[in-house]
């Protein structure tokens, strides 16, 4: 019966000479480290070499246009609340709980925005994506042209915003917490 190569081992041929193992390392030397990938990343370490933190009290016209927009839409959700809009969600009149908590979710993110905390811009991207989604998700029944044109503005607007906060989030500073 024939012997398969690569599943037992190449058997010797008969008066070839034998291999000798590699010399392995000494117990107490360090592995080597694993090698890294070639041009992408040296480029990454290119760019992240070339990023500066934001200086005190700077602020980038992104990070001030989603503050503006959370301080708006959580202002707008309480007044209308407060003034006794009828909001109907499907025919049903939402709960007193959830809009107060969308205010409050959205002043948050607003205050936490205006002093450049990378939790709150985060965050406010994880909503913003959410939003995106509704914008992609209402483009299917979609009825006529004024629908389109909110969907597309929506979306465009929405979707530039995100880029734009993505790349202000590679300058903020994440703190680092101190081990204890």
């Amino acid at each position: 019966m024939a012997q398969r190569s690569r599943k037992r081992g190449r058997r010797e041929k008969a008066g070839a000479p034998e291999r000798e193992a590699p010399p392995r390392p000494a117990p107490d030397s360090a592995p080597a480290p694993p090698a890294r990938a070639g041009r992408s990343e040296a480029r990454n370490e290119e760019a992240r070499a070339a990023l500066t933190p934001y200086a005190e009290g700077e602020r980038p016209w992104p990070i001030t246009v989603c503050a503006i927009a959370a301080a708006a839409f959580g202002g707008y959700n309480l007044v209308s609340f407060l003034l006794g809009t009828k909001l109907r969600v499907d025919g049903q009149k939402p709960g007193t709980a959830g809009i107060l908590l969308f205010a409050l979710v959205m002043f948050t993110c607003a205050g936490g925005m205006w002093r450049m905390r990378y939790w709150a811009v985060l965050g406010f991207q994880a909503l913003l994506v959410l939003v995106l989604l509704t914008f992609a998700v209402l483009l299917i029944k979609v009825s006529n042209l004024a629908g389109l044109a909110v969907c597309v503005v929506g979306l465009t607007v929405g979707g530039v915003l995100f880029y734009k906060l993505v790349k202000a989030m590679g300058r903020m500073q994440v703190p680092v917490r101190e081990r204890r």
